[in-house]
Parts: structure tokens; sequence; C-alpha cells
């Protein structure tokens, strides 16, 4: 086979994930004779992520069952592909001994490569690895074109390639929708996933019209399209990772709670699935068994880069609320290694902050506690201050009111955030449930809700009166008072539907522009903690996003070299 194989491999690296030490070692050897330079073994699921996160392959060749174990190479391969793990240059190729395996395959759709059944001969082998480097070779413009984060280009390529049902078309349309979604462009994204459905039905070109959707704000039609989309396949459980965030984004906390539960029953080793159960659990006010799903969390997958650290944070919070003193400083002291780890991240320092303050209060040193507070206070008008930082600051505050801690300098804050973040009620009920400690807090939340609107239908009335003019400026007045994305965006629409009826239409353009830069809608929209890789979406692995970061190969655990 190896003289029949071309293509020389001597520079490439493969990694075999099979927990059987026969089978493993048999597919090293076909690799070797095949002339592949470095091959890395990996018996458990659990190891192999971890070479992944740190370490790019040209191959990965992985079992899919694992005896002894939860995870599956499915779910490998899935948790790769959410958090942004699986570069486009890799190929993946999975193994099985069952013969209907094309069911697995299909679910994979384009992030798996081929698949293999056992018994296998070293001539499959070689075919699956030469059909796999066909297609990366095909569609290497593209790719080249996204590492150089040339995305309009490479839309391009891939829409003259959908259009000339040239080789790889297929693919070719998932990539292109996904770089159109990147750019901002969903409604071409839409048209696009939708001619793949008109073409050939496929449950990921279905799913990416749902997430087009979202993306355009079609919230509504996002969720009927998802409701078929798992009524036709109730096991696609990238289609409830979907469907949670569509019912979070209306604040229908409560079903996305049951989705959520579902799609990490579906998978039970994601993390990722998990953590966003702990955090919908956390914001629906089951503090109980949140502290339970956090710490489950926190246990499988802090050393996980698809951990995210506001888990600690909520978990954090709920022990401080059980009086879990050595619970609370466990905490503090992930912190610290993850600082370690990541040394220059400012979000991890920020966040940090604010269980360093919780342990304060745990510890009764009220007044360290406060004064953090003050210096958290200061920066509640800064762009930076996002809705995350809105969220935990809110909590805290609502900690120390609830201990009866006076906060007479500090408490204008409050409003201050609610008028700010308080745009829409799912963001308001999400702050309302950060400050569930103190109810006054919660209350003021739902009030600055009822004060924004109000200041929004006052614009939308001088509007609809004939005065857009007036519109414009008391929306402009209000925004730079509040810093309410919500207003800001309100009066860019009034302004770009009657620029013709406008006075001074530039200047209201050029100063409202500066506000749209520093607090527009961008930094308010409320998550999951970070969100990276949208479920159903591809890799968009270009040379400084994270998937190219995550190369650095000094930064790789031991492995077990063949």
């Amino acid at each position: 086979m190896a003289t029949t194989f071309n293509d020389d491999l001597s520079q490439c690296t493969a990694l075999v994930v099979d927990g059987n030490p026969t089978s493993r070692s048999i597919l090293v050897a076909q690799l070797r004779d095949f002339g592949v330079g470095t091959v890395v073994q990996a018996a458990r699921a659990m190891d192999a992520r971890r070479q992944l996160e740190f370490r790019p392959f040209d191959f990965v060749l992985c079992e899919l069952h694992f005896s002894n174990e939860a995870s599956s190479g499915q779910d490998l391969l899935d948790d790769l592909r959410r958090n942004q793990l699986l570069p486009f240059s890799t190929i993946f190729i999975m193994i099985t001994g069952e013969a209907t395996y094309a069911k697995v395959a299909e679910a994979a759709e384009s992030a798996l490569d081929g698949y293999l059944l056992k018994p296998h001969k070293a001539a499959h082998l070689g075919e699956r690895l030469r059909a796999a480097r066909v297609r990366k070779v095909s569609l290497q413009g593209i790719f080249t074109a996204i590492e150089a984060e040339n995305f309009e280009g490479a839309a391009q390529l891939c829409m003259e390639r959908f259009e000339s049902k040239g080789l790889f078309w297929l693919y070719a349309a998932r990539v292109g929708a996904e770089l159109l979604l990147r750019v901002g462009r969903p409604g071409e994204a839409q048209k696009l996933y939708q001619a793949v459905v008109a073409a050939k039905t496929l449950p990921w070109a279905k799913l990416g019209v749902a997430r087009a959707q979202l993306d355009a704000g079609q919230t509504t039609q996002a969720t009927s399209t998802l409701e078929n989309l798992i009524s036709a396949d109730p096991n696609f459980s990238d289609a409830y990772d979907v469907m949670g965030r569509a019912q979070f984004e209306l604040g229908k906390f409560d079903k996305a709670l049951e989705t959520y539960k579902m799609a990490s029953m579906l998978t039970p080793a994601s993390v990722s699935r998990l953590q966003n159960l702990a955090m919908m659990t956390y914001y629906s006010g089951d503090h109980k068994e949140a502290e339970k799903l956090l710490d489950k969390t926190t246990r499988l997958g802090l050393e996980s880069k698809m951990f995210d650290c506001q888990t600690l944070v909520l978990l954090a919070f709920t022990r401080l609320e059980n009086g879990d003193r050595k619970g609370l400083q466990r905490c503090h002291d992930d912190f610290v290694r993850l600082i370690d780890r990541s040394p220059d991240n400012l979000r991890i320092k920020r966040l940090s902050d604010i269980v360093i303050s919780l342990n304060l209060i745990q510890q009764h040193q009220f007044a360290q506690s406060v004064e953090a507070v003050r210096r958290l206070a200061k920066t509640v008008s800064t762009s930076e201050f996002d809705f995350e930082s809105a969220s935990n600051v809110l909590a805290l505050m609502s900690q120390l009111a609830h201990k009866a801690i006076q906060l007479d300098d500090v408490e204008s804050v409050v409003e201050t955030i609610g008028l700010r973040f308080c745009s829409n009620r799912s963001q308001t009920e999400l702050l309302a449930a950060s400050a569930v400690a103190h109810t006054p807090y919660a209350d003021c939340m739902r009030a600055s809700q009822t004060k924004v609107l109000e200041m929004a239908e006052t614009a939308m009335a001088l509007s609809m009166s004939g005065n857009p003019t007036a519109a414009v400026k008391n929306l402009i007045l209000h925004g730079k008072e509040t810093l309410n994305a919500r207003l800001i965006d309100n009066a860019h629409q009034v302004l770009l539907k009657h620029a013709a009826k406008i006075q001074d239409a530039h200047a209201l353009q050029a100063s409202l522009q500066d506000l749209r830069t520093h607090f527009g809608l961008h930094n308010v929209k409320a998550s999951l903690g970070e969100q990276k890789r949208q479920a159903g979406g591809l890799v968009l692995r270009t040379g400084s996003g994270p998937a190219a970061k995550s190369a650095d190969r000094s930064m790789a655990p031991p492995s077990q070299p063949a």
C-alpha cells in the first residue's frame, strides 16, 4: 500500500484514538507504512481531547465506542466542532464495527471526512485518507482565504462552487453560509441554506436556516424551523442547542432549561452542554441543583478549553449562599490556576475579582468587599463594562445588601445598570435573577425596563406624528444619559428611515456613531458564558483565531508517541 499511496506524508502528524491496544497498534503500523512522520496514540477520548486542544494533527483516526467510558468518538467529534478545536486541515476518520454506521456519518456530515468499518484492510484506510485529502486540496483556495481572514473572498469562492455544482459543492455551500453569518449577512446565509435544502434535504442545512434566522432577529421563525427539525429527528443534539439559544433570547427560561436538559442527556460527556444546563439552572432560580451541576462541570472541564470561567463565578455565589467556606476557597484557588495559565486574559482577571470579593464576604471582611464594589462601580459607564459584568456586579451588591451592609454611596449604580442593560424581557429577567438575594434590586431592574420602554415609545410617537428630527434627538439624549443600546439603535433606525426629512442629519449621524461604536448592541447581548462556535456551525479557522492559537505545540500535554 505504501508504494501506491504516493503523497509525501513524512511531515504529517496523526493521532490514533482507540481503547483496544491491538486495534490501536494495527492502525499505527498502517499509518507508518503510508509514510506518516509522527503518530501519537490515545487510549481514551478524554486523552485525545486534551491532545487536540493543544496541538494540531493532519489525521485523526478515532474509534466510535470506548468500553468503560461514558464518552464516544462521536461525542469527541461534536465537542471539537463546537469549540473550534478541529481545523479545516485536519482529516477525521471514524472507525467502528457497526455496519449501520452510515447513520452516524450522516449526523456528523461535513466535520467527518470518512468512516471505516472493522475489520478493515490497509488499502481501505488508504482510500479513505486519499479521498479526504482530495477534498482538502480541491477546496484549498477557500481554506487559504479563510486562514488569511479574507472572509468575503472565501464566501465568494464558496458561492461560485455551489452555483456551478462543482466538486464538493454541498460542503462549499456550508462553509459559504458560515462565512456569510460571520460577516453579518444572515439574510444571504439563510438563502444559501434554503437552496441546499431545496437541492438535497440535509439536517445541517435546515439547522443553518434557523441559525441565520436567529442572527437576523427572526427568533419566532427560527423557533418554528427548529421545532420541525427536532420533530423529524429527536436525537439531533445540535438542534436542541440552537433551540435553547432561541428560547433564552425570548426570555422563556423554563423552556430553555428543558431544552438544555435534553441536549445534555443526549450527549452526557459534553462539557459545553453540561455547562449550559448548569448556568441555565442557576438563572432559573434553582441554586441547589445548580450548585451540583456547576460543581460537576468544574470537575469535568476545568482543564479543558471548553470550560468557561463564568461557571466558577456562579459556583462561588452558590457556595457563599450555602456557607461553604472551603468550597468557595477552592473556587478562588481554581481562578489562581486559570490566571497562571492565561496571565494576559483580562476577562479571567475581571471574573476572578468577583470571586475574591465573595471570599471577603464569607470571611466577614465587609469593609474590603465594599471597597471592591466601589472600584467596580467606577467602571459601570465604560464601554468595557458588558452584560456579564453587569450581572456579576449586581449579584455581588445583592449579597452585601442581603447581609445588611450599607451601600449608600454606590447604590445608585443599581439603577445605572438597569437603565443601561434592561432593554428587553430576557435581559431584564436575567439581571433580576442575578439580584435575587435582595428583592429591591430585582424590582429596580423591572422598573428600569419600564422606563426604557417609555423613552422608546415617546420617541416613536414623535416620529409617527411627523417629527422624526425630534424623535432622533430625543433618543440620542436618552441614549447618552442611559447608554442603553436599544435606545441608541432606535435612534439609528429612525435616522436611516427618515434621513431626508431630518434636519442636520449628517451631524446627528456623527454624534450617534460614537455612541454606537462604544455602547451598541454588540456588547449588551446576554449569553450563557462566553460564546464560542454556535451549535451546528463549522470551525472557521483563521491565522489569528482560537484554533490557530491552540496549535502551539509547546503547550501540548504529555503524549504517548508510537
